[in-house]
């Protein structure tokens, strides 16, 4: 078997035959410039069966407008195509909350856009089904994960059914994928026909026949579209499963077909994540996008990430529903070796950009007894308060930080992925834990920050934010005073980034107004917002569709209407002169004459003048580890 020489893997005609090749094994297609880097979904899978002894290809953002040369100038694969829309969902890449269609992709050589079109999976799908009935394509990748059940789609303001159906591929790989993808290729190698690969975990595919009798059978697609309660009930049963250690299959019928959702894999070993990160990653960008900057790249270049999952929970995210809610963590010596890697690139400045996870602060975190995290179905481990098996410990995470500080080359390393405030001012009940997680959070504000801390309260309304699964306002608060202690003994002038939704699932109005007053008494001009964007897979997405909490069936309001929305998301900007007028006549509709007060009154907090988030003020020492979000 002929491997491969090249430092990439190959993308062209002209490549492939350098390498010896009569055929690729498998021929990924991607929605996103083609960047060896373990951050980039088709790099990973590609990386992972190339060591499992496979020959891959890539072909990134091929043109399916021309005559589709894309789609055939490396012929067909030995055992199948894969097919994924890229690391971001395609409608959330493409359109604004508002569903304004946005003017850059992060994804793209130069942030060019118009490169992939609308839900590439299908559209992918479909052309090589029509030039190669015969080949199998496998779909996989967030967007393809997250639509695996019956879906609401917000850009199409309806209910859909299990993406297979839209897709019309032949199975879907879901979550992170590389140790399905590789196992599958290897039955497929072995003479299986892939009709018969039913026992596959992470998979989805039509039933020939009968289902498994022991499978949980959701609501039909006909039956949600009559009943928005089955649609909010389904929901409940999906995240139960995504979130156990050892899931049920889940069935679905649609459309005269019967959709089978086989459950995740247990989470992943330490020694199986740093196989997947450990692999021969150039760290860079093809050489066909030589002299291009492709911004999803220049935004982690020289970041680190630290494990998998997020045991969080929040209502509005899909990192459970992918990643699942156990933390796989890498050893310190993977890590290390990856951040020499960083040190002896060419354009390294001293300083790692960011060392996280999709939170991060739950490095090395997991149950204190594993048997009761195998039965456990909550949603979120630290909602409504953290759970008492959870071990918080952040010693483990101070280790990595120091071990990384003392690598020849690094001058300072910061965190740019979210964090957890809740997690680590947790009183955990031993002092020598409580101590530690302290000295976490001075650490980190007087090392790792470049000069700006970003986390994420979301709201300041406690009934908002029992809906999203975060904790009470109060505890910002009282972050931010840790926060700014921590500075005034440092000598440091940082500031603290908190990031707020608008229009989230039970948010109204007045509790805009309420955040405005709050924030503005904090003496913070916020610029760190978003309006809710419902995207499937969430609870908070299933609230906005049915009108109803999947875990309570109790009625919840959500702003739906652009007025709606745009009433609510001009609180965050109070302070810009233009916004005055509507907000005054807004509070007064609302019979709020005290937060006019709370706004506009005439204390000297409220008429000083400040910048807005968006222009910190930075450390002298930081001014190269400048991060983007």
């Amino acid at each position: 078997m002929n491997r491969n020489t090249l430092p990439f893997l190959p993308t062209s005609k002209d490549e492939i035959e350098r390498l010896g090749w009569d055929a690729p094994d498998v021929i990924l297609f991607s929605g996103d410039a083609y960047v060896d880097h373990p951050s980039f979904g088709a790099a990973v899978i590609g990386r992972s069966l190339e060591a499992a002894g496979f020959k891959v290809a890539i072909v990134p953002q091929p043109n399916w407008r021309d005559d589709l040369r894309d789609f055939r100038k490396l012929g067909r694969p030995r055992l199948f195509f894969g097919v994924s829309a890229g690391a971001m969902d395609s409608m959330v890449n493409h359109y604004t909350a508002n569903r304004r269609l946005r003017h850059d992709d992060a994804y793209t050589p130069g942030g060019r856009h118009g490169m992939r079109p609308d839900y590439p999976t299908v559209v992918y799908t479909e052309i090589l089904h029509r030039l190669y009935p015969d080949v199998p394509v496998i779909a996989g990748g967030i967007e393809a994960s997250l639509r695996r059940v019956a879906h609401y789609d917000y850009w199409q303001d309806r209910l859909r059914p299990p993406f297979l159906l839209d897709t019309k591929a032949d199975m879907i790989v879901y979550g992170m994928g590389e140790k399905t993808v590789v196992e599958l290729a290897r039955r497929l190698d072995a003479g299986e026909d892939l009709r018969s690969v039913r026992d596959l975990p992470q998979t989805v595919f039509m039933a020939d026949g009968d289902a498994p009798a022991s499978a949980r059978r959701l609501h039909s697609f006909e039956e949600c579209l009559a009943d928005k309660r089955k649609q909010a009930a389904n929901f409940r049963v999906v995240e139960e499963e995504s979130n156990s250690v050892h899931g049920n299959v889940l069935v679905q019928e649609a459309l005269g077909k019967t959709v089978v959702i086989n459950p995740m894999w247990p989470p992943l070993s330490t020694e199986e994540v740093d196989a997947s990160f450990d692999l021969p990653y150039t760290r860079q960008p093809h050489p066909r996008y030589r002299g291009k900057t492709i911004p999803a790249y220049e935004m982690i270049r020289h970041s680190i990430c630290l494990h998998r999952g997020c045991f969080g929970g929040c209502a509005f995210c899909t990192i459970s529903a992918h990643q699942g809610k156990h933390i796989s963590s890498r050893s310190k010596e993977s890590i290390l070796r990856e951040a020499r890697q960083v040190a002896a690139m060419p354009d390294f400045k001293g300083y790692i950009s960011d060392l996280g996870g999709p939170s991060a602060n739950m490095y090395g975190m997991r149950g204190k007894k594993p048997s009761v995290c195998a039965k456990c179905l909550r949603p979120s481990c630290l909602h409504p308060k953290p759970c008492p098996n959870l071990d918080t410990d952040h010693s483990r995470l101070l280790e990595i930080y120091h071990a990384v500080d003392a690598i020849p080359g690094v001058k300072k390393s910061f965190i740019g992925s979210g964090v957890r405030y809740d997690l680590a001012m947790h009183p955990t009940g031993s002092k020598e834990t409580d101590a530690i997680n302290a000295r976490y959070l001075r650490e980190l504000i007087t090392d790792h920050v470049s000069g700006r801390l970003k986390v994420a309260p979301e709201h300041t309304s406690a009934s908002v934010l029992e809906i999203m699964r975060k904790p009470d306002f109060s505890l910002f608060k009282k972050f931010k005073r840790i926060f700014d202690d921590v500075n005034r003994k440092a000598g440091l002038r940082q500031q603290l980034i908190p990031y707020f939704i608008s229009s989230h699932p039970g948010c109204h109005e007045a509790d805009m107004a309420e955040l405005a007053a709050q924030t503005r008494k904090l003496d913070f001009h916020l610029e760190q917002v978003q309006d809710f964007t419902p995207t499937p897979m969430t609870v908070a997405t299933e609230i906005y569709y049915t009108g109803y909490h999947p875990y309570t069936m109790e009625p919840v309001f959500t702003a739906r209407t652009r007025e709606e929305k745009l009433a609510q998301r001009r609180f965050f900007f109070w302070y810009r002169p233009e916004s005055r007028r509507e907000i005054t006549d807004a509070l007064r509709r609302l019979h709020r004459p005290d937060l006019i007060d709370a706004l506009y009154g005439t204390s000297p907090a409220a008429m000083r003048p400040r910048r807005p988030d968006s222009a910190p003020r930075r450390r002298p020492d930081a001014s190269s580890g400048k991060r983007k979000r």
